[in-house]
């Protein structure tokens, strides 16, 4: 007994005395296991939460594309019935075959992604140019000028809508995919996103470019685009979107059926008295597909495109 006493002793001694080493006994880690576990159970908590919420809000923003999805496999009386059948009693797979032969969807998608490639071009192309300008040359003025500028975004583009329509009447554009895209060929918003975007890269590469002779458009064009390929990417994602699902420009400028986008094509199947709400449906999902590629292939640029577009003001 006298033994066991004594060597219980010299245990407890030893966990409690540190280590000639210098790192922590048995017992200041199991201390310091004790004060990390409420830290840790609470940061555990906290992430379970936030990862709750950002499911609900995934959830709550795929419910009208599920929704859209299984619409276009209904018959029209079927579409807005309630309670809402989110599984068609019986598939109708002949809406993805019908709607190509009812109206000239083909025509409608080639107008669409026309518009959107020539658009997107144009923007990535004027607003690089104009915000390498703005961050990276100084003249007098430039920060005033940069603030007038991206304070156009302010201004409703119903405020000057009929002034342009008058412009474009005046110089014969009208019913013309022209007036569209000299309208939509400068955007502030692009010169606001490729400009944050510049101000994170360093002046001493464009300082160092000069010296060595380069011009202003060598620098832009062999300096800085090959470091903002997040930011391009960025600018013709969004581009893209914003000029395939816009209404209401081609609604005001294109009159002839052979010039409407995808977006005018399905109006068509809105009649007097009722809607092809079935065939509706079908043509979003189709008209879908194509920017739901493009953001699949350029995901990872557009991502950190949008991350980093504000580290630096």
């Amino acid at each position: 007994m006298t033994n066991m006493a004594e060597d219980l002793k010299a245990t407890h001694i030893t966990d409690a005395t540190p280590s000639p080493s210098g790192a922590p006994s048995a017992e200041d880690r199991r201390r310091t296991d004790r004060k990390r576990s409420p830290r840790e159970a609470k940061k555990r908590t906290a992430n379970m939460v936030i990862y709750g919420v950002l499911v609900v809000l995934v959830v709550a923003l795929m419910v009208p594309f599920i929704w859209m999805l299984s619409s276009s496999l209904k018959e029209n009386n079927q579409v807005l019935t309630v309670p809402i059948q989110w599984i068609p009693q019986e598939f109708v797979w002949s809406n993805y075959t019908d709607i190509w032969t009812r109206i000239p969807m083909m025509g409608y998608l080639q107008n669409s992604l026309y518009l959107a490639v020539i658009i997107t071009c144009l923007q990535v192309l004027t607003g690089s140019l104009a915000a390498y300008g703005f961050s990276k040359v100084r003249f007098p003025g430039r920060d005033v000028l940069f603030l007038a500028y991206i304070g156009t975004i302010a201004v409703p583009w119903q405020a000057y809508m009929v002034p342009q329509y008058i412009m474009m009447q005046n110089l014969g554009l009208t019913n013309s995919f022209n007036a569209l895209i000299l309208l939509q060929a400068f955007g502030a918003f692009g010169v606001f996103l490729m400009r944050q975007y510049y101000m994170t890269i360093p002046d001493e590469l464009c300082e160092a470019a000069r010296i060595d002779g380069l011009s202003e458009y060598g620098i832009w064009a062999r300096v800085i685009l090959p470091l903002s390929k997040p930011a391009l990417a960025s600018l013709a994602l969004l581009t893209f979107v914003n000029t395939w699902n816009d209404y209401m420009g081609p609604f005001i400028y294109l009159t002839s059926n052979r010039l409407w986008t995808v977006q005018l094509g399905l109006r068509s199947f809105v009649g007097q008295f009722d809607a092809e709400y079935a065939m509706i449906m079908t043509g979003s999902v189709i008209s879908v597909i194509p920017i739901l590629i493009i953001f699949l292939i350029g995901q990872r640029y557009f991502i950190q495109g949008i991350a980093t577009s504000g580290m630096k003001g």
